[in-house]
């Protein structure tokens, strides 16, 4: 059986490095965790190792209903718990006065102290208070580096993941009847917009699925995908339920308020 061919082509070496992972528990028969997946790895993951193997899975990202979130891919003698995923939360202090601190910002620092974005998990802000998730490995590195975020100096503390401030990002989900899973249909029926400006966001560069930019209207949509169009907010495919008996696709969409 060609296991790539329920894949896109792009995912190849992801799909490998699983199957790798997979292999590698199987022989040493001991845990293998791996860094903070985005929701589409997440289902890639879970569609390969399968939920009834003598290998298992678990996914933890710091607190409930984040994104990004470690697997843990183990033998079944093993029962993990939440220390074994090496989750650490930081909270950035900043003189919140003076100052505000965006999403975009807290990433373009994390990125620029020259790691992969695998290392770090969901940036939460709520009132002012921001925090973020990284890969235990590293945590030392950041306190050490992250010294400013923007214009603001700032000081890096961590906390225990009860500490974790609840994320603004609540996500609404409702059912919906597509033509196709083209992205250009997918946006028309996500964001209640005529085919031609769905085409003309795609064309003109303003939407990212999994925070890769889309410029192919054709390109089909499948569970596990977030899709961003700037000006209207995220989606995200929650689950594709199979056809109508008129062959229209019933998918389940969570859309962030």
């Amino acid at each position: 059986m060609n296991i790539y061919q329920h894949f896109r082509p792009e995912e190849r070496d992801f799909i490998d490095q699983v199957l790798q992972w997979k292999s590698n528990v199987e022989q040493q028969y001991a845990p293998k965790l791996t860094d903070f997946l985005d929701p589409r790895e997440q289902h890639i993951l879970k569609m390969l190792i399968g939920e009834h193997g003598d290998v298992k899975y678990q996914l933890f990202g710091g607190v409930t209903g984040v994104e990004r979130k470690r697997a843990l891919i183990y033998p079944d003698y093993f029962i993990p718990n939440e220390a074994d995923f090496q989750v650490s939360l930081f909270e950035i202090r900043y003189p919140k006065k003076f100052v505000t601190i965006e999403h975009r910002q807290v990433l373009g620092t994390l990125m620029s102290l020259g790691l992969i974005r695998g290392k770090f998990g969901d940036i939460l802000i709520s009132e002012g208070r921001v925090q973020f998730f990284a890969a235990l490995e590293i945590s030392q590195y950041i306190k050490n580096n992250v010294e400013s975020i923007g214009r603001a100096g700032v000081s890096l503390v961590e906390l225990s993941m009860e500490n974790a401030v609840a994320s603004l990002d609540l996500w609404v989900e409702n059912e919906l009847t597509l033509s196709s899973l083209r992205l250009d249909t997918a946006i028309s029926g996500i964001y209640h917009l005529s085919r031609q400006k769905s085409l003309a966001l795609i064309q003109h560069g303003r939407v990212k699925v999994n925070w890769t930019l889309i410029e192919n209207p054709s390109f089909l949509c499948e569970e596990g995908d977030l899709i961003s169009v700037r000006g209207y907010g995220r989606a995200k495919i929650a689950g594709i339920d199979g056809k109508t008996k008129k062959e229209k696709w019933r998918i389940t969409v969570g859309k962030q308020k």
